[in-house]
């Protein structure tokens, strides 16, 4: 089968940092589906990974978690899916990736996919619904109501680095299950517009300082004071920030990597710290993997009833070598808009 992988941890303008090469197909047994590949979306954790983890000797490594694609065989053990069902996932980070034609994934973490949206846009949505699911309502814990029938709360969610492929399904989320305001932060003129569409109630510049335009927006009696904040990049840079317009017992859930936080800062406040990471269910096993299925069900139901939208920004064609090294120079130069995706070997 095609698929696209790497020997060694690369810059991205080298041309043996992704290259095309051929595998064998692998066999579903177990819990796990074969899956033929028709879409994927890169995120963030594919150039990481790209840029620090060489594949083992004599071998090449193949990442890739995001993809939408067809069942075409299921191991002995699986219950939930059968050959032919149209899926979509995110995948498991020890395991061989989605840029190929098939790939072996727990049907515990996928689910059906929105029968409204094509491969493509489909693809753009599980890694990032999945942590934005998770930070929303396990860490944040968020009040959750029925979309089409929310009350407006109290509750006020900063989320920062909002133009992102998390920060674009999260507001979507926050907007049709929660009743809180929410804040997106955004500079560029492409950014501010995207998170408005998408539903953000206020948009505020990441470029400047932070509280004084929280500030700003609670003297006019626009918004309460703020209640959640979503640290969806910056962390470090904007920590102290957090601290001082949350109110007590506020809660701050992060994603991102910082080199170092004085978590003790937010003791005189009693607000709670979290870490948001979407394979931790995979890689450990847990009791309750099937909850990722769970949520991309009830999120494919969403999308297929409108209330959600596909975050896909920008195309970037088949999926090959020279795309996907493409792709991965776009979401590195920290500018991409939306989730990046391509389509068809």
């Amino acid at each position: 089968m095609k698929a696209i992988g790497y020997s060694e941890a690369l810059p991205i303008t080298h041309e043996n940092a992704l290259f095309d090469i051929e595998l064998p197909q692998p066999i579903a047994s177990g819990r796990d589906l074969l899956v033929q590949v028709k879409a994927v979306a890169v995120n963030p954790v594919d150039y990481k990974i790209r840029q620090n983890v060489a594949a083992e000797e004599g071998e090449y490594k193949v990442i890739g978690w995001d993809a939408a694609g067809e069942v075409v065989a299921v191991g002995e053990a699986v219950t939930g899916f059968k050959p032919g069902d149209q899926v979509f996932y995110a995948g498991d980070l020890t395991r061989s990736g989605t840029n190929a034609e098939f790939q072996l994934v727990d049907e515990r973490i996928v689910g059906h996919k929105p029968q409204s949206l094509s491969d493509s846009e489909a693809a753009a949505l599980p890694l990032t619904t999945i942590t934005a699911w998770e930070l929303l309502f396990e860490h944040l814990q968020l009040k959750r109501q029925s979309p089409g029938d929310r009350g407006k709360s109290n509750e006020v969610v900063l989320v920062v680095g909002a133009a992102g492929g998390v920060g674009s399904i999260l507001i979507q989320l926050a907007k049709t299950l929660t009743g809180a305001t929410v804040i997106a932060t955004a500079s560029r003129e492409a950014s501010r517009n995207w998170v408005q569409a998408l539903g953000a109630d206020f948009v505020v510049d990441h470029r400047q300082p932070l509280k004084p335009q929280i500030d700003a927006l609670m003297a006019e009696g626009q918004i309460g004071a703020v209640t959640h904040v979503a640290s969806l990049n910056a962390t470090e840079q904007y920590f102290d920030s957090y601290v001082d317009m949350l109110v007590p017992f506020g809660r701050i859930a992060l994603i991102d990597d910082p080199a170092s936080l004085d978590v003790m800062k937010i003791k005189p406040k009693s607000l709670s710290l979290h870490v948001e990471f979407m394979f931790a269910r995979s890689m450990h096993q847990a009791a309750d993997m099937h909850a990722q299925h769970d949520l991309l069900e009830q999120v494919a139901n969403l999308a297929d009833q409108g209330y959600i939208r596909t975050t896909a920004g920008k195309h970037f064609g088949t999926i090959n070598a020279e795309n996907l090294r493409a792709a991965h120079a776009e979401l590195e130069s920290g500018r991409a808009v939306g989730k990046v995706v391509l389509e068809g070997f």
